[in-house]
């Protein structure tokens, strides 16, 4: 069967599941990290096939720092070795790397890896994968509204459109609004992840875990949201199309 997409499309996914995954099967948490990274590619590859525009993974929220101090050292350990295994796949496959969040907290090895990885895919054309390392959605609103402050004119209106423009550049590398949202591994909440960009998202959650999680759930959660009328506050549309405004429609062929 064959849906349409919106061309432009920005997909968002809250990966979720790895420590349970792998608690349920009696194993470490460190190796439902390790499956998550190796579903990472697979998902990435599906993207780019299924031509989304941008890709956004919730890779470590700020909160995360809450978690034991060796959980923490091997998720960073194995998102360097990520990095450095892929940037050169991805350069070939046309996918522009980049990160959003705090940097300076993380550790330099890594800080090196990211800046590798943004240098080598700085000339991609395809894919746009961004990655949320020690990201907080609140975090970026806060910084947003601190740059306002500071560079506020007398009389400027504080609209919308001007929020988006200082979130971008909070962030250095602005995506605009998430179309649709992904949350692996059960849970339905969006824990700080873009909140401002996710203002019209359509949801999906499902029940599969991250480590899990593949192309063909990736292609269901884009039919599903081809399926979806997106009105955006308005009435429905008498001739019964949908998708975003300004977004020409495009088929999604199955795998």
């Amino acid at each position: 069967m064959t849906s349409t997409l919106p061309v432009g499309l920005h997909a968002a996914i809250i990966m979720d599941g790895n420590g349970r995954w792998a608690a349920a099967r009696g194993w470490p948490r460190e190796r439902g990290h390790q499956a998550g990274a190796a579903a990472v590619r697979r998902v990435v590859r599906a993207a780019a096939r299924y031509q989304v525009a941008t890709l956004t993974l919730y890779t470590f929220s700020s909160d995360n720092w809450s978690r034991a101090p060796g959980e923490v050292a091997a998720l960073f350990a194995l998102l360097r070795l990520y990095l450095a295994s892929e940037q050169d796949q991805l350069a070939r496959a046309g996918v522009r790397f980049t990160a959003i969040g705090v940097r300076h907290r993380l550790p330099p090895e890594l800080q090196a890896a990211i800046a590798a990885a943004e240098a080598a895919t700085r000339a991609g054309e395809g894919l746009h994968l961004r990655l949320a390392i020690d990201y907080s959605a609140r975090a970026a609103m806060a910084g947003a509204a601190a740059a306002a402050a500071a560079r506020w004119t007398p009389g400027l209106a504080p609209t919308p459109e001007l929020m988006q423009r200082l979130m971008s550049s909070q962030l250095e590398c602005g995506a605009g609004p998430v179309d649709l949202l992904i949350r692996t591994g059960g849970e339905r909440r969006l824990s700080d992840f873009l909140l401002w960009e996710s203002a019209y998202a359509e949801l999906v959650f499902t029940r599969t875990p991250w480590p899990e999680f593949g192309a063909r759930h990736l292609q269901r959660a884009l039919t599903a949201f081809a399926r979806r009328e997106r009105r955006f506050g308005g009435l429905a549309a008498a001739s019964g199309t949908s998708g975003k405004a300004g977004l020409s429609p495009r088929p999604l062929v199955s795998a």
